[in-house]
């Protein structure tokens, strides 16, 4: 399903690394360009383990959507950032549980968007792409499609997957999430993970390092109190906030990685 007010998105800048093109080549994947390739090669000079972290946290993504649609009974997610569609992607996740999950994308990429709607049919009313900055709460949580697709007298999913590290400390991403719980109706989860390391220098120099490639738009890699401090006044359900590889882990091979840095989080109820 596509947005139903008039927007003409702006133009793709492939001259500029942009995330959701960095993690979708550490995926394996085709949609980007010759400047998100040799940002990545960059990047695992300084930390080798990184697309051992894309691949893991995708999983993690993979489990927490199972999880939350078969023992929550959760059947409508808001993906924050969600990135360029993949293999196994929320909706198709969700929907192997239950046919009747409905899930809203949001990204600013509007590489995102474009791949997006080519990945879903005209009539299907159950999957929106939105074209958004996820910080924008209200402009997102309130648009008359959004409304339309997800019913909020209901439980929803929220889901910040690996993109609170693109939010500097200056937009405040705890506000953000407290926003967004504050929108949602007791029974609702969010999902939140982020980078993390233990060492002030690898969190100095990856932060620096994607600010510059990314022409500012990144966030930071934080320590991993910082993802506690975002959930605080929720409830933290089990197994906790763990790295990402240890969270309720199935039979799917992980991928080997260092420590350097981390993914690091889990899932929260809005009580």
């Amino acid at each position: 399903m596509h947005e139903d007010e008039d927007f003409d998105p702006p133009p793709i800048d492939t001259k500029t690394p942009s995330v959701a093109r960095m993690y979708d080549y550490y995926l394996g994947g085709t949609d980007n360009y010759v400047a998100d390739r040799r940002a990545c090669e960059d990047l695992l000079r300084i930390v080798p383990d990184t697309r051992a972290l894309a691949l893991n946290n995708r999983a993690f993504l993979r489990r927490v959507v199972r999880v939350l649609a078969d023992r929550y009974g959760i059947r409508q997610f808001v993906d924050h950032g969600s990135g360029l569609p993949t293999r196994d992607n929320v909706h198709q996740v969700a929907q192997a549980v239950d046919p009747s999950c409905r899930v809203v994308y949001v990204d600013n990429d509007p590489t995102v968007l474009a791949h997006g709607r080519t990945l879903l049919d005209e009539d299907d009313e159950s999957t929106l792409f939105l074209q958004a900055d996820m910080r924008d709460t209200d402009a997102i949580l309130e648009r008359p499609v959004v409304r339309r697709m997800i019913d909020f007298d209901r439980p929803v999913a929220a889901l910040f997957v690996s993109v609170l590290h693109c939010i500097p400390e200056r937009d405040d991403p705890k506000a953000l999430i407290r926003r967004v719980a504050a929108k949602l109706c007791p029974g609702s989860y969010l999902v939140v993970c982020q980078l993390v390391s233990d060492d002030a220098a690898v969190r100095r120099g990856v932060t620096d390092f994607m600010a510059e490639a990314t022409h500012g738009n990144w966030g930071e890699v934080r320590p991993r109190e910082a993802v506690h401090d975002f959930l605080d006044g929720l409830e933290v359900m089990p197994p906790g906030l763990l790295e990402v590889t240890d969270w309720c882990p199935d039979t799917e091979p992980r991928v080997l990685q260092g420590k350097g840095f981390i993914e690091y989080g889990g899932l929260a109820r809005v009580p």
